[in-house]
């Protein structure tokens, strides 16, 4: 089993910054990809950005240049510095990752969200 742990959420206001923190545990034999969705009220989950254990980086086009995705695989923890925020931006960000639990095969792995607000 693997637990996603997400923090930093908050509020700020547009143009302002926040870096939230995935932070993964449990039996874990390795994670193969760290990513963050979000979801806002009445919309689809959507993909923000995620990365390989090996550095490669894959970002939503709404989010280029002014999100960073990065990771620390030796905490397993993945981060999401975001800069240059939007209204639009609010949302439920989660952590996704695809892991392999000790005894078993890839799967993916869902944190409980945290809610990121943009407002002035």
């Amino acid at each position: 089993q693997v637990q996603l742990v997400e923090s930093g959420g908050g509020l700020v206001q547009p143009g302002g910054s926040l870096r939230l923190s995935c932070a993964a545990s449990g039996s874990i034999f390795s994670i193969i990809v760290m990513g963050w969705y979000r979801q806002a009220p009445g919309k689809e989950r959507e993909l923000v950005a995620d990365i390989t254990g090996s550095g490669s980086t894959n970002y939503a086009e709404y989010v280029k240049g002014r999100f960073t995705i990065s990771r620390d695989n030796a905490k397993n923890m993945a981060f999401l510095q975001m800069n240059s925020l939007k209204p639009d931006d609010s949302a439920v960000y989660f952590c996704k990752v695809v892991a392999r639990p000790e005894g078993s095969y890839n799967r993916h792995f869902w944190g409980k969200g945290t809610l990121v607000t943009v407002s002035s």
